[in-house]
């Protein structure tokens, strides 16, 4: 499968974000970011300060958290966004191990 460089990916995550009537937001803090709803409007908040590979990390993990399944998605992201998904669980069974 090809890759696709960080910053097309992050494109096409936040048109895939807009397309399910999202808004993606940069902001700094000491905050991860993800999903939120704020006054009835849903939006993805992403930490400014993080790097490009994080922002697209919190940006799939949003989106699979809303849903992608009715979607079209190039390939490429839709395999990215299953791949973080699958590291989600994966360290949410390892704290649960540990705990």
């Amino acid at each position: 499968m090809a890759k696709i460089k960080t910053e097309a990916l992050i494109a096409e995550l936040e048109e895939a974000a807009s397309q399910l009537g999202l808004k993606v937001i940069y902001e700094k803090g000491d905050f991860v970011g993800g999903y939120c709803i704020l006054r009835a409007e849903k939006l993805i908040v992403i930490n400014k300060r993080f790097d490009l590979r994080h922002r697209a990390s919190t940006l799939a993990r949003s989106l699979a958290e809303v849903g992608i399944e009715n979607l079209f998605l190039k390939p490429a992201v839709r395999s990215f966004i299953e791949e973080e998904m699958e590291t989600a669980n994966e360290n949410t069974r390892n704290k649960r191990t540990e705990s």
